[in-house]
């Protein structure tokens, strides 16, 4: 069966970015429809269960939560007031920001951590208000360019058309591979080994990572379920070459938290528990193009980079922003989804995309390096930079995020 009226949009994936471009389309008076294979969260499960894995959100990305109202429903979070990073080898070090004694506000912090889990609740309610047409649990089979539409399958023998298809629908996007459009891949012959811990000492709501010859290893501040251990709960991510992420996902917990102490250099005391660990490959994708005549993608469908930084899930934020707010004004000139506004999507944040991926890419492969030369260039560096307040303020102003929504309706005025 097909539905006769041609929608204006259908966002394919409801999660953090696909849910957020939905929200702020509905803002600006377009109503998405969304397509989302995951089912209704049970939020009783849902708060029940601490993540282990915590997402670090910008200053821009939690501005952009604000805007939607979605930000005042995430049950848990944990703001950072300041970053420490290092290397294990080397004499360089660099800080931002600083330690925090009580609970900081958003606005005297960096960013703030969130558990995936609580936030996709927290956009699912929200979306659940605002949107007419948000459906869960649908499974999309064909996606096909029709004549000025695409046509959208499921497989319960129903179909959609539309005027704009967005794919938000991860790195092993659907979307993409239906459109024909290529990516590049980036294998890193690396794991990310992640799960809780609690220690000794409190975190002090900073952030930290070192560098070792095998990888970044980044102790991320995160809420806990027990308000009496609230400052004594971090997510680890351990960047490792496979054969040591294998080692150490198999240690039994005893076995773990020592070596993972001993490789921190007991910066938080002792580690005295750690939940079960899970781990994931790193790779780096990148579309070879964002958007074709009526078709945009965004998020991970769009581009995967090195969690080295924490920004993948920021830079997908800011596709939905840049790409809502050119709709939109479109929109007030009484056009849609034109393909010169789709390609200046794609110009706008192709290039920023593809810088970020291989900046985390040069930079974890200087982090790791052992040639001498290369180890003297890297300390060097790091303690221009903590000696240089002007470059340290245009480092942190990069990653708020907040530059790039200074060209869109959504800056911070």
């Amino acid at each position: 069966m097909i539905e006769q009226n041609v929608l204006d949009v259908i966002v394919i994936g409801g999660g953090l970015v696909g849910g957020l471009t939905a929200l702020l389309l509905a803002q600006g008076g377009v109503q998405a429809t969304v397509l989302d294979a995951a089912p209704i969260l049970d939020e009783q499960k849902v708060l029940a269960q601490a993540n282990p894995r915590v997402l670090a959100l910008s200053q821009a990305t939690i501005h952009l939560l604000k805007t939607v109202n979605v930000w005042d429903k995430i049950a848990r979070k944990m703001p950072y007031t300041g970053m420490q990073v290092w290397n294990k080898n080397g004499y360089g070090e660099i800080n931002f920001g600083q330690e925090s004694i009580n609970f900081p506000t958003d606005e005297h912090s960096l960013g703030s951590m969130v558990e995936p889990s609580l936030l996709n609740l927290a956009i699912q309610q929200q979306m659940l208000e605002q949107l007419n047409d948000y459906r869960t649990e649908v499974k999309v089979v064909r996606v096909e360019q029709g004549v000025g539409c695409w046509i959208i399958h499921l497989a319960d023998g129903s179909q959609l058309k539309t005027k704009l298809v967005i794919g938000a629908d991860g790195a092993n996007s659907f979307v993409r591979e239906q459109a024909f459009i290529d990516y590049d891949i980036l294998d890193y012959q690396q794991a990310g080994l992640t799960c809780a811990i609690r220690t000794t000492q409190p975190h002090h709501y900073v952030a930290r990572q070192i560098f070792h010859p095998t990888g970044p290893l980044a102790f991320l501040p995160m809420a806990s379920l027990n308000p009496q251990q609230a400052e004594h709960w971090i997510s680890i991510v351990w960047t490792l070459p496979d054969d040591y992420a294998d080692e150490y996902a198999s240690l039994n917990d005893v076995d773990f938290c020592q070596l993972l102490t001993r490789e921190s250099h007991h910066m938080l005391g002792e580690i005295i528990e750690a939940t079960p660990r899970a781990k994931f490959p790193l790779k780096a994708r990148a579309a070879q193009r964002y958007v074709k005549e009526g078709l945009a993608l965004i998020g991970d469908a769009a581009h995967v980079i090195h969690p080295l930084a924490g920004q993948g899930v920021n830079i997908g934020c800011l596709d939905a922003a840049v790409l809502c707010d050119v709709l939109l004004q479109d929109k007030k000139r009484g056009v849609w989804a034109h393909q010169q506004t789709l390609k200046r999507y794609e110009h706008t944040r192709k290039g920023q995309n593809d810088a970020m991926m291989h900046s985390m890419s040069m930079i974890g492969f200087l982090e790791t390096a052992e040639f001498f030369p290369m180890i003297w260039a890297r300390n060097f560096g790091l303690k221009q930079v903590e000696n240089t307040p002007l470059l340290k303020d245009q480092f942190l102003t990069k990653a708020s995020g907040l530059e790039t929504l200074k060209s869109t309706q959504y800056a911070i005025s």
